[in-house]
């Protein structure tokens, strides 16, 4: 029997069974996705071959899309398919894509130990509602929209603990076709979380509350939250002011982290407090070993192993 329905046309119905059951911001991350990527290519495709998909994946590669963008498109097409298929309106297909090896793992910089002690006894010697935010992420790891999304009644300054309950961003509103400002629970079950306040940030945040009284969120003034984009302003303009080298505010999420691990703490741990599924996910991506960590590392194995060696009086460094 030949299907006569699009991609497009399966696509407009999958999106509506989508619309009630996944949060507003995924189903516009979809949308987008949709509009920007799978539509103009596939829209007017009946039958979607293994072969176009695999055609398709190298050029969005190739146009410089990152390996995991990539991926979050095809499982769109997939999931589309895969609908269309279970309700006799296409082809089933069991796409086997092959992806070209990626190169190195990007890492974001992260601040030198020097300059995020700089930065800690900046933040801490004169604490100021303008810049709570930045000594949040850096004690605690929080990303910008836990940030700025956090209420001081989340914050319990007797138990010495911040209840993480919300994220705050911005979005494409596929309605509307533009973006706008959302306000949700937090990116995953995981990130809803407890993360105990340390004595230096306890203060920051005593002092900075007895100038924000009658304030809802902890970043900020009235009774909105503060716009991430507007908040990363803000802090890129306290790095030049300090002299110390740019970096992205999520960079301050992944120094917490490496300084943790530095430090000596437990992987799991950190994990938890960064609101990680698991521990994997924060070794892959926020903990970056520095050339003298590597060189400690096998010299404790050396230490374990016993090994000696026998100085060479010929050579000289």
């Amino acid at each position: 029997m030949p299907y006569t329905l699009t991609f497009g046309e399966i696509a407009d119905r999958w999106k509506d069974a989508k619309r009630n059951v996944v949060k507003h911001s995924t189903f516009c991350a979809y949308a987008l996705i949709l509009k920007t990527h799978l539509l103009p290519k596939f829209a007017d495709y009946t039958d979607i071959t293994e072969e176009a998909v695999q055609q398709f994946v190298f050029d969005k590669i190739a146009e410089g899309l990152s390996h995991k963008s990539v991926h979050d498109i095809v499982a769109v097409l997939k999931a589309v398919a895969k609908f269309g298929a279970k309700r006799g309106l296409c082809q089933s297909h069991n796409f086997e894509i092959v992806y070209p090896p990626s190169e190195a793992v990007r890492q974001l910089p992260v601040l030198s130990l020097l300059h995020h002690r700089q930065l800690m006894q900046s933040l801490t010697a004169a604490p100021t509602p303008q810049h709570i935010g930045v000594t949040l992420a850096l004690c605690c790891g929080l990303r910008i929209g836990e940030v700025c999304a956090l209420r001081w009644e989340q914050v319990d300054m007797v138990r010495r603990i911040i209840l993480v309950r919300g994220t705050v961003g911005r979005i494409y509103n596929c309605e509307k076709g533009t973006t706008e400002h959302y306000a949700s629970s937090p990116k995953t079950r995981n990130s809803v979380r407890e993360i105990p306040i340390s004595a230096p940030l306890l203060d920051a945040l005593r002092k900075v509350r007895r100038q924000q009284e009658g304030n809802i969120y902890v970043v900020g003034t009235g009774v909105t939250p503060k716009e991430p984009r507007t908040y990363r302003e803000t802090f890129s303009r306290l790095l030049r002011r300090l002299k110390i080298p740019p970096i992205v505010f999520h960079g301050l999420r992944h120094t917490f982290a490496t300084r943790c691990i530095e430090s000596g703490c437990d992987y799991k741990t950190v994990s938890v407090i960064l609101g990680h599924s698991n521990v994997a996910t924060t070794l892959n991506l926020y903990v970056h070993p520095n050339l003298d960590q590597k060189k400690r590392c096998l010299d404790r194995l050396n230490k374990f192993l016993r090994v000696e060696t026998t100085p060479d009086r010929d050579f000289q460094e």
